[in-house]
């Protein structure tokens, strides 16, 4: 066994995926499921008609507790974490001094702590980073103990009530600490598919049991990393590391939506000024969809280029998307070429094939209102 293989970790549903079938993938450090015998187009279908279980028990989840962690967090990120109601959730995002990513997160306000969901490539510095800045005011518990789990798709909700009836009427972006077969689990209504759904945190000595239980359910099937990038993709949501990083802003990434008035007014975290100064002028570049014509996909680092040939930008991320029917990309491109319907072109293995600038999402968001 090689030394990059005897550090490999694994989630507690390893077992699991290999016992369906899975196709085993590292993934910011952990052998993770790619696909299933049922294949990413049928994943990706089968999450968008009914439910779809995902095993994200590599993402980090934390405890932020102290007199004040709400204050204490929003010096280091630039959402409203002291307006968060209890019970609530909302993303934000780590940024740096020149306002750049660290990372995307999901807050939540638990009551007498914050719950924090990270990237699982990022886990580690950001709980650095946190015990760091925050130290004096907060204390930061890596929760290494739990696992998480994602059930999405239009049957979720009908599936997840028959073991926690009231996760029915739970709202969007809601959590609720709750028994599922007689355990204790936290449910957040949220995900990364753009469909209804939940995420499942609970003990890892549980997690198998209630995987086995939700895949009992008729309608669920199991769906690995290549259909949860596809169905985000569509759903017009960034990928950490790719189409945001620590070079990006939220502006540059079309994020502004997460600077929220009083923030934005009263500052107080990292690359405030920065940022100030780019929702007054705007931005060089700019985070977009990208419509390839044809059904030749355009993969990331693949280069934009205005008619003359000129470099504009560059793809993000990009694939063929099932339920749009046909290729969906994102990328940076010039501020003077970001015009929704703005044609340009994409060199794919050095031949332009025409596209334009498009909306996202590319699939409408079916996320429940309540």
């Amino acid at each position: 066994m090689t030394e990059a293989n005897q550090s490999i970790k694994t989630t507690p549903l390893h077992a699991l995926h290999v016992e369906l079938g899975a196709r085993m993938v590292p993934f910011a450090g952990y052998d993770m499921p790619v696909q299933y015998p049922l294949g990413i187009l049928k994943e990706h279908q089968h999450t968008r008609e009914k439910a779809g279980l995902f095993d994200v028990s590599h993402m980090g989840q934390v405890r932020l507790t102290g007199e004040d962690p709400a204050a204490a967090l929003e010096t280091l990120v630039p959402g409203d974490i002291k307006g968060l109601a209890r019970g609530r959730m909302r993303y934000t995002l780590f940024l740096n001094e020149q306002g750049g990513i660290l990372d995307d997160l999901m807050v939540t306000n638990a009551g007498d702590h914050l719950f924090l969901v990270v990237n699982a490539a990022c886990k580690e510095q950001d709980v650095a980073h946190l015990r760091e800045k925050l130290a004096g005011k907060a204390e930061v518990e890596l929760l290494d103990d739990l696992a998480l789990l994602a059930l999405q798709g239009p049957m979720a909700a009908a599936v997840m009530a028959r073991f926690v009836p009231e996760a029915a009427t739970m709202k969007f972006m809601s959590y609720l600490p709750a028994t599922f077969n007689g355990v204790p689990v936290v449910l957040t209504r949220s995900g990364y598919t753009g469909e209804d759904g939940y995420e499942i945190s609970c003990a890892n000595a549980d997690a198998e049991a209630i995987a086995r239980a939700l895949l009992a359910e008729s309608e669920v099937e199991a769906i690995g990393l290549g259909a949860r990038d596809s169905l985000r993709l569509e759903a017009g949501l960034c990928l950490y590391g790719h189409d945001i990083d620590t070079t990006t802003t939220p502006v540059e990434a079309a994020l502004e939506w997460t600077l929220p008035k009083r923030r934005r007014a009263e500052g107080g975290f990292p690359g405030h000024e920065i940022i100030a100064k780019q929702l007054a002028e705007g931005t060089t570049r700019r985070r977009v969809g990208i419509q390839p014509d044809g059904r030749q996909p355009a993969r990331e680092h693949t280069d934009i280029v205005d008619a003359d040939g000129a470099k504009i930008g560059e793809i993000t991320s990009g694939g063929f998307g099932p339920t749009a029917g046909a290729p969906v990309a994102m990328g940076y491109v010039d501020s003077a070429h970001a015009a929704l319907d703005t044609p340009v072109s994409l060199l794919v293995r050095g031949k332009p094939l025409p596209a334009r600038v498009a909306a996202t999402p590319f699939v409408a968001q079916r996320y429940y209102r309540g």
